[in-house]
């Protein structure tokens, strides 16, 4: 699902923010909850999706930009996976018969990538820039393993902007929230996914690739805390994008 603000500026599609969230639910559709049956509980788990990520990636969507999301479970097909990647498809999907594979994709798959890249597409031509943070969040501990971080930074640093912008929301968020902010944790930025996808059809002046994670410890709905923790980390955000795209003030206001 795409959801774009309200408003515009001449330079609207010149410099940008999006925003996406690929794992932001585990819903399936129906014709496809049979998959599941015998392993209904799954879904709630973070195999399923990312819990909190949607919610992170809305409110810095109202401050920021469009916003593309899925609510659908990565268990069906991972969003932020290429065609080729032995994870597109979970166990649940991979011995599904090559038509209804080939259905889940042209369902879900294709639509989501194809209506962000046109997006961003449309934004650069001319020699724009788009600034694409996609949110995601990740468990707290991993094979027994304590992730040991608050909130992960996820870039190329071989591109100097993604670098650049990275090493500033650091420090910005590290200041405002007193939280372990760690680049290039729990993932490396240039594993497959999709910013790793854009990056190699964009040069780095028209296109930054941002993967933001959070700790899922700190996800408890309806928690005062977790309200908390979202607040200074979407003003540090927004406070970095809008110093590398001025003009996008004037996007989200309608001027």
């Amino acid at each position: 699902m795409t959801v774009w603000p309200r408003g515009g500026c001449s330079r609207a599609l010149t410099e940008i923010v999006l925003v996406t969230c690929e794992h932001g639910g585990n819903g399936v559709p129906p014709a496809f909850r049979r998959l599941f049956k015998k392993n209904p509980a799954v879904l709630d788990t973070h195999r399923g999706w990312d819990k909190g990520a949607l919610i992170l990636a809305r409110e810095l969507s109202s401050t920021l930009g469009p916003l593309f999301f899925s609510e659908t479970t990565r268990l069906l097909v991972d969003l932020n996976r290429s065609l080729h990647h032995r994870k597109l498809f979970s166990e649940f999907t991979a011995d599904c018969d090559k038509d209804t594979r080939r259905r889940i994709l042209e369902e879900f798959y294709y639509p989501y990538r194809r209506n962000l890249e046109t997006a961003i597409a449309r934004a650069v031509t001319g020699n724009g820039r788009v600034i694409h943070l996609s949110i995601h969040s990740f468990a707290p501990e991993l094979d027994g393993i304590t992730r040991n971080a608050d909130i992960g930074l996820l870039y190329d640093p071989a591109r100097h902007a993604e670098f650049e912008f990275c090493a500033t929301l650091q420090a910005g968020l590290q200041l405002a929230t007193g939280l372990k902010v760690r680049r290039n944790y729990p993932y490396l930025g240039t594993a497959d996914g999709l910013t790793t996808h854009l990056r190699r059809r964009y040069r780095e002046n028209n296109y930054l690739g941002i993967e933001i994670e959070i700790n899922q410890r700190h996800v408890r709905p309806k928690s005062a805390d977790w309200a908390a923790f979202r607040k200074p980390v979407i003003a540090a955000v927004a406070a970095v994008a809008k110093r590398n795209l001025p003009s996008i003030a004037c996007t989200r206001h309608g001027f």
